[in-house]
């Protein structure tokens, strides 16, 4: 059996401190052609399972977490608990499909089994159909999930040959032992740990103790949910940032600050530099552990510039603010302080979280997760994997979460809000539209850079 990490914990703690939540991360699949047959991709599913003892485990707790949870092979185990399928109403159409997706995320995963499942719908418009692969937080993050999706799809021939990866990390299994040596290294380790983490954190702790100024983007959260789409070029993103010394995060990030003022001025809101705090988690996976079934994130907390009309001068100043976080170490802080939070005894620790949990929070006003996807095409059961749009869960206060992921040449944001909250949530979506275009309009006007 192998512990989880605090992390996956915490979101465990964070599902149970809001009945309106589900913690649920998805990728959907639309794929070409006519779906197999349900015998046909139940069997081609149980093979691929089979290779992944986590896909298999649940999560065992003890009496009042008085031990670290762990990871358990379900002695029920069986793959009809997690194949589901279902079909959109006519005409099939995407909006049909983003209804679907929406109502998907509001539905919890059962805990007493593994807590994955795949939907297949069976038929949509244009002689297509989908997948829907959703796990819960606790068991990925952005990149293991996405890793998740791939492991279902068919393999290459340099994969065969190369034969199934881990997918399991024998440094979360620990005895007796180990937790003695730790016990002792402690007083050593804490006030190391610590005199980095407050210089570190100290950013991270001024941004979440002052709340920005008030907005319809953050407050109490339904169980409903509505979820929209928008679409772009990577090679466009990739020549937008070339063009203004920028990375594609901060011309995603840009997108995303227009689609949030175009919102909050909809709304008869003014948009100021104050008024949106944003959470961008960072990968701090290695490359090493791409297979391994976890969460291992870390986080920026920056305020969008939403006060400026220009959309160049907003890019500039996001790429500004971003490498300003980037060099200040808080992330690395804070892969630390999960790193010390590991080697506490668990019960105080998951105490401190279920407190966190249940706490109002005000510091942040949205999450912007972008992961990079498969860039090659991908294929399940012989068929073409056309698109691959991600879809996050919403909680703790936050209206919106907006995912976005690569898949070979297309940027696919799959935001999501709060149903009752939001019913203009398709305006996100045409602002990151508009933005990428305003953008690209300007990098193409400017003056060609001499050659040489």
């Amino acid at each position: 059996m192998t512990e989880l990490q605090p992390l996956d914990v915490g979101f465990i703690e964070l599902e149970d401190s809001d009945r309106h939540i589900s913690l649920g991360i998805a990728a959907v699949a639309i794929l070409a052609g006519a779906p197999p047959g349900r015998a046909e991709f139940t069997a081609a599913l149980a093979e691929r399972v089979s290779a992944s003892d986590r896909l298999r485990q649940r999560v065992r707790r003890a009496p009042l977490d008085l031990a670290v949870p762990v990871w358990e092979d379900d002695p029920n185990f069986d793959l009809a608990h997690h194949i589901r399928w279902s079909a959109l109403p006519a005409p099939a159409d995407e909006p049909a499909l983003r209804e679907f997706v929406a109502g998907e995320l509001v539905e919890r995963l059962d805990r007493d089994h593994p807590m994955w499942e795949c939907v297949v719908i069976d038929h949509l418009a244009g002689g297509r159909w989908a997948v829907i692969v959703k796990a819960h937080h606790s068991l990925v993050d952005g990149v293991s999930g996405v890793n998740l999706f791939e492991s279902f799809c068919d393999e290459t021939e340099v994969e065969s040959r190369k034969g199934p990866a881990p997918d399991t990390d024998a440094a979360g299994d620990r005895n007796w032992f180990d937790w003695a040596i730790t016990g002792l290294r402690l007083p050593v380790e804490v006030p190391r740990y610590a005199l980095g983490l407050v210089r570190s954190l100290a950013p991270v702790a001024a941004a979440l103790v002052s709340t920005p100024a008030g907005s319809s983007l953050n407050g109490p959260i339904g169980r409903q949910r509505r979820y929209a789409i928008a679409r772009a070029s990577l090679s466009e993103i990739r020549e937008i940032g070339q063009g203004f010394d920028a990375t594609v995060n901060d011309v995603v990030l840009a997108a995303v600050t227009s689609a949030y003022r175009a919102v909050l001025l909809g709304r008869g809101e003014e948009p100021t530099g104050n008024s949106v705090r944003i959470l961008v988690p960072v990968s701090m996976r290695a490359a090493d552990a791409k297979t391994f079934l976890d969460n291992r994130v870390s986080a920026v907390l920056s305020l969008l510039p939403l006060h400026l009309d220009d959309p160049v001068e907003r890019l500039t100043t996001i790429h500004r603010r971003m490498a300003r976080h980037k060099s200040s170490g808080a992330t690395q802080a804070e892969k630390s302080l999960l790193a010390l939070a590991g080697r506490l005894p668990f019960a105080p620790v998951a105490w401190g979280m279920r407190l966190w949990s249940h706490l109002p929070q005000r510091g942040v006003t949205a999450v912007a997760t972008n992961v990079p996807g498969p860039r090659r095409t991908l294929t399940m059961l012989g068929r073409e994997v056309l698109e691959l749009i991600p879809a996050i869960p919403i909680a703790m206060r936050l209206r919106t979460g907006i995912a976005i992921l690569s898949y070979g040449d297309r940027l696919t944001f799959g935001i999501t809000g709060d149903y009752d909250s939001t019913p203009d949530l398709e305006v996100l979506a045409d602002g990151i539209h508009s933005a990428i275009a305003e953008l690209l309009t300007a990098v193409r006007a400017r003056p060609q850079r001499p050659v040489g």
